[in-house]
């Protein structure tokens, strides 16, 4: 990466040879490289981009093995259906395991969990056998399941002994799920739909705008944000975003401190709250094309209310590699939303919505009055590139607008 920084920008074929397949070769290392979560990789591809490139190397590399987890979905069936690499590959689907076994191990993890939690808050003798039976049978044999369970009874602001209750006299998981063969939504769009009535149900109806604008920014986010760039982004206060996002801590991963980008535990949550036909309930739901449009004009308007020339205030005709402390000018004069803002916007604009004038309006004044303020924001962040991408993204938007 050093000698060829370049080899960022290059295709995944010349990714993979120059920074995989050459050192491993040259190497001779016998090893095992697991790739964990490949559909969670962005692929428009119809069969996956990654293993394509990783059935023409494959063969180079006879003392590797590689890993590779994901769920089953259609692009990434096909790539292992790829002819380069069916003759190599060994298949083993999960859910082809023995029910009881993953059963065994689920109940375990749970009963473990549970007496932790009985020993740092007290359940008095919770759950019974019977609970415990029906928690296991409601998990239909997926992890995830166990995990946002014992997340959301442990709820730090709530009994857990009120929470346990409350998920165990839920009408909209009858036990029969967990003996169906595996239905990965109809099993967790439950327990999603519980978590979601449980943090916000009794809420004022009236602020159901502001929570779907929250779990858009988390979940539509082009990379993860932490709750103040989030609150910069939608023109909300940071106290109002992290009791929100507190609320529904049983499917986020746990992060020290405030500052810290919000993450979903599984991709599952994201892939539920934006799907119609799965979350029913519209107070909650996320339309991908509304709250994209809304992420792409808080861009936008804080590019324009905040970007101005020579940000950094570097000396002039001054190279960035001269300027010995260019990093932390960066960080000073360009806060962790309006970076998102300046790398980001284009990516919002892919799915918005093309007859808004709101989006037209803000793009005609960061491209007129903004434009030469934003290529230096790249230029010291060392994301000229992004430049590229985003004029073409909006000359295809333009293209196809409405208005």
């Amino acid at each position: 990466m050093q000698s060829d920084p370049e080899v960022a920008y290059e295709s995944l074929h010349g990714q993979m040879k120059k920074l995989i397949v050459v050192p491993l070769i040259e190497s001779a290392v016998s090893t095992v490289i697991i790739i964990d979560a490949l559909d969670e990789c962005q692929d428009e591809e119809p069969a996956s981009a990654i293993l394509s490139v990783l059935g023409r190397f494959v063969s180079k590399i006879p003392k590797v093995k590689f890993f590779l987890t994901g769920r089953p979905e259609p692009r990434i069936r096909e790539g292992f259906q790829l002819p380069l690499l069916a003759e190599r590959t060994d298949v083993f689907v999960l859910h082809d395991i023995e029910r009881n076994l993953v059963d065994k191990d689920i109940r375990l993890f749970i009963k473990q969990s549970f007496s932790e939690l009985t020993r740092r808050r007290g359940l008095d003798g919770r759950p019974t056998e019977e609970q415990l039976d029906l928690l296991c049978e409601r998990a239909a044999g997926l992890f995830v399941y166990a995990v946002a369970t014992v997340k959301f009874v442990d709820h730090r602001n709530n009994s857990p002994k009120k929470q346990l209750d409350r998920l165990i006299q839920s009408p909209d998981s009858s036990t029969r799920e967990g003996r169906t063969k595996f239905r990965a939504n109809t099993t967790l769009d439950s327990l999603y739909m519980t978590i979601l009535q449980e943090a916000f149900g009794c809420d004022d109806p009236e602020d159901d705008p502001k929570v779907r604008s929250v779990l858009g920014a988390v979940v539509l986010a082009a990379n993860p944000l932490s709750p103040s760039v989030i609150a910069t982004l939608l023109g909300l206060d940071t106290e109002d975003v992290l009791p929100l996002l507190s609320s529904i801590h049983s499917v986020l991963i746990p992060q020290a401190q405030a500052d810290h980008p919000v993450r979903f535990f599984h991709k599952s949550f994201p892939d539920f709250i934006i799907d119609l036909t799965r979350c029913t309930d519209q107070r909650f739901r996320v339309s991908p094309p509304d709250h994209q449009s809304q992420l792409l004009i808080g861009c936008l308007n804080l590019m324009n209310r905040t970007l101005e020339k020579n940000i950094c205030r570097l000396p002039d005709a001054v190279a960035n590699s001269d300027v010995s402390d260019l990093k932390e000018r960066t960080e000073r004069y360009i806060d962790p939303a309006l970076q998102y803002a300046c790398r980001s916007w284009h990516m919002h604009l892919l799915d918005a919505d093309t007859t808004s004038t709101a989006i037209t309006s803000a793009l005609h004044q960061s491209l007129e009055k903004m434009f030469l303020f934003w290529l230096e924001v790249l230029s010291v962040l060392g994301a000229v590139r992004n430049a590229v991408d985003a004029l073409r993204t909006t000359t295809d938007f333009l293209k196809v607008c409405q208005i």
